[in-house]
């Protein structure tokens, strides 16, 4: 970081913006394999909160990847970087007073441990979004296991780069069992003796 750099000190903040809202910001960090269900549960969840009232912003990996973090391949490097900024990202909207929902793999302990450390532990709840790999590649929504599988990806979760699970996630959903309203009602029930 450049040392000549000056925080601003703004008038406004985040306590204020919280405030208006009427709601406690935090983060709902979801994890898991590419197939689990990230992307279904993280929408349905912030369908639900608007819902009830509350203002959220959702953050998807794909999504991301096609504007914020496009110059990033999947490389172990690249996968920390974009942890990184989606962590600073969800950093911000918290100062906004938002309730952030992030849909990312995120495969790796000390990257989500990072993102803990840059979000703030008293906002940050990790969901475990957990489907056997078996399953994930039966689904395969988008093809790239089989893509993966024939060699024409690198690096892919599950078959030639590590997913290490959560080894204490606030939430451990399974999507095998599990469907898309159930996981959701499991997560707001925590939301709701926990946060709001």
């Amino acid at each position: 970081m450049s040392k000549n750099l000056t925080a601003h000190t703004q008038s406004v903040d985040a306590t204020r913006r919280s405030s208006l809202k009427n709601q406690r910001p935090v983060v709902i960090w979801l994890t898991g394999l590419s197939g689990a269900g990230k992307s279904s549960v993280a929408n349905a969840l912030e369908l639900a909160l608007c819902e009830a009232g509350h203002h959220t912003y959702l953050l998807d990996g794909d999504n991301l990847r096609m504007g914020l973090c496009k110059d990033l391949g999947f490389s172990d490097d690249s996968r920390v970087e974009n942890i990184r900024r989606v962590s600073e990202v969800s950093r911000l909207f918290i100062d906004a007073g938002l309730i952030v929902i992030t849909a990312f793999i995120s495969p790796f302990n000390r990257d989500r441990q990072l993102a803990r450390e840059v979000i703030g532990s008293e906002s940050f709840i990790e969901v475990f979004v957990d489907a056997p790999l078996s399953e994930c590649k039966r689904r395969d929504p988008k093809g790239l296991y089989k893509k993966a599988e024939q060699g024409l990806i690198k690096n892919f979760t599950g078959i030639d780069s590590a997913y290490e699970a959560p080894k204490n996630p606030e939430i451990h959903i399974n999507t095998l069992d599990d469907d898309v309203n159930t996981c959701v009602a499991q997560i707001l029930k925590y939301l709701k003796e926990v946060y709001i």
